[in-house]
């Protein structure tokens, strides 16, 4: 199994990524578990993170905890494929990849429902 992705349910974005992510997942090694629920909790807890931390997605594999633009790059070098192609944004600092994502997590709400129109 790659990993565990811990993600906003309540979120369409974030939903919508889940789907991309199992659409791709051909050997079927990604787990899906939402923010909001107690397992969720408990394993955000253990990434140091605050139980309330929604707009933040997790990647869990092999007991390390990858976080915001860390998971995301997880999680496409684990997909495979001409995915791991984005692994080249690792070159970019920590601090300016989660400041492009946290701008995303912060708008993801009006991002998807402007979309929608």
């Amino acid at each position: 199994m790659s990993g565990t992705v811990l993600y906003d349910s309540e979120c369409a974005l974030c939903n919508s990524q889940v789907r991309f992510i199992s659409r791709r997942d051909r050997r079927e090694s990604f787990r899906f578990v939402a923010l909001q629920s107690e397992e969720g909790r408990s394993m955000l807890r253990a990434a140091g993170l605050p139980a309330e931390e929604l707009d933040t997605v997790v990647y869990v594999k092999d007991d390390s905890h990858l976080v915001r633009s860390s998971a995301v790059l997880g999680i496409v070098r684990d997909l495979g494929g001409a995915w791991q192609l984005l692994q080249g944004f690792r070159i970019i600092p920590v601090s300016i990849r989660d400041f492009f994502y946290r701008l995303i997590a912060r708008n993801r709400h009006r991002l998807t429902r402007h979309g929608r129109r």
